[in-house]
């Protein structure tokens, strides 16, 4: 675990330590669009964040390969050249995407071919695990295909949800985490060694994103882009696949004594892509969403909107940060929940949980449709908004429309009050023929 930890250390500090220099560059290249109808930023902000969170995963598998027990893995398994490869054309994809704008269909085109390349160096589902049954082998044209898609879907899960300021880090980071935990426990508990690969992917995604975050969260200085966001649904889909369709159900049913025991602590692989689908389950919904809406509209499915999960919570009257909160908190108990099933014994005991947790995240989920107000004994004590008569607007002051405020109409004495009442809206306190009023 030192050594996982210490990887993820130096992509953290790699990626965090370089934002700021890619973040001028960004801006001296231009590569920093103008603010458009669906965005919900209002100043251009400057993309190409990628840049520091590859470097950050070229410093942590550096930092790994020098690492006497994680050093083994570059030896032993194929898999990190070829995430190197796949993830290098990935983000050459998204550079030229954020800085000049690629079409979608040659975009899809070359994410193919980052999954094809991948595939011919050896990341590719061999086997899908049935309980009660075993693993059942895929040809090596089925094993291709199931590799493709997984790729090709998790790479724009990701890229859909990437529209608020730390929403995409934010999420993956918490995907990271849970796959952390599930692939670990795999590798150290049962002595699965084709675990080990996707630990250490998950390791150096979850530095990538905490190192990247500080500079992303509201108000963002620089946004990751496509040089970004393909590169993490990249990275999340290539541990999937190094750990989904290799782990035998024999080899745990060794270990635990019966096959029951085993198919209990396979929960997340009973069927290939479970685990990773449930970390990833809000933006792959979103992505579905997206998807059926622009067809239904006659659009394609790639045409941009502003119609995402993320941009109806600010619909509904949720804040940027509170948008945000509110998505991170549903991917956790969606993932760490799937995770928490498959290692304790109490099934039952989880899900009840998930259920209370559940109807919590609906009550905040809900909460801008409600208008609290407080008892009238404790209303002197509490912010103006819970007061009766009292709303935000009445307590913070209206906008003069030059970037000041005039304050509210209960702070005003009433010769001022008389004065706005004579001078109604846009008029000027003077009489009809120039003559001032009385």
């Amino acid at each position: 675990m030192r050594e996982y930890l210490l990887v993820m250390f130096v992509s953290a500090a790699v990626t965090y330590l370089l934002v700021s220099p890619v973040r001028k560059f960004a801006i001296a290249a231009g590569a920093m669009p103008a603010v458009r109808a669906r965005d919900v930023h209002r100043e251009p902000t400057p993309r190409l964040g990628g840049i520091a969170m590859f470097a950050g995963l070229l410093a942590g598998l550096l930092a790994a390969s020098q690492l006497s027990g994680l050093g083994r893995m570059f030896v032993q398994s194929a898999d990190i050249k070829a995430l190197l490869s796949g993830a290098g054309i990935m983000f050459v994809l998204g550079v030229l995407d954020d800085k000049w704008g690629v079409d979608a269909l040659v975009k899809l085109g070359g994410q193919m071919i980052a999954a094809g390349v991948m595939v011919w160096q050896g990341i590719t589902v061999i086997a899908i695990p049935v309980p009660g049954y075993g693993s059942v082998p895929v040809t090596p044209t089925q094993g291709m295909l199931i590799s493709v898609v997984l790729v090709v879907v998790m790479v724009n899960a990701v890229n859909f949800i990437d529209g608020l300021d730390g929403l995409a880090a934010g999420m993956v980071c918490i995907a990271a985490m849970a796959f952390f935990l599930y692939s670990y426990r795999l590798w150290l508990g049962y002595g699965i060694n084709d675990a080990a690969p996707a630990a250490l992917f998950t390791a150096v995604l979850i530095g990538m994103c905490l190192g990247f975050l500080p500079h992303n969260l509201h108000p963002a200085r620089i946004f990751m882009g496509d040089s970004g966001s393909m590169m993490l649904g990249l990275m999340l889909a290539v541990a999937a696949i190094s750990i989904t369709g290799r782990v035998d159900p024999d080899l745990v049913s060794a270990q635990t004594g019966s096959q029951t025991t085993a198919i209990h602590a396979l929960v997340p692989i009973y069927i290939p892509l479970i685990l990773p689908l449930t970390v990833i389950a809000l933006p792959l919904a979103d992505l579905l969403l997206a998807v059926v809406r622009r067809t239904w509209a006659g659009r394609s499915p790639f045409a941009a909107d502003k119609q995402h999960l993320h941009h109806r919570l600010l619909e509904v009257g949720h804040s940027h940060s509170r948008a945000v909160l509110i998505m991170y908190f549903w991917a956790a108990l969606i993932a760490f929940g799937t995770v928490a099933v498959s290692v304790t014994n109490t099934g039952r005991a989880v899900i009840l949980s998930m259920a209370g947790l559940c109807l919590v995240g609906l009550a905040v989920l809900l909460m801008p449709r409600f208008k609290p107000r407080a008892p009238k004994a404790v209303q002197p004590f509490v912010p103006p908004r819970y007061r009766d008569g009292e709303g935000p607007e009445a307590a913070a002051g209206e906008s003069d429309g030059d970037g000041g405020e005039v304050p509210a109409m209960a702070e005003l004495s009433a010769e001022d009050k008389a004065l706005l009442g004579r001078m109604g809206t846009g008029a000027t306190a003077v009489g009809p023929r120039g003559e001032p009023r009385t």
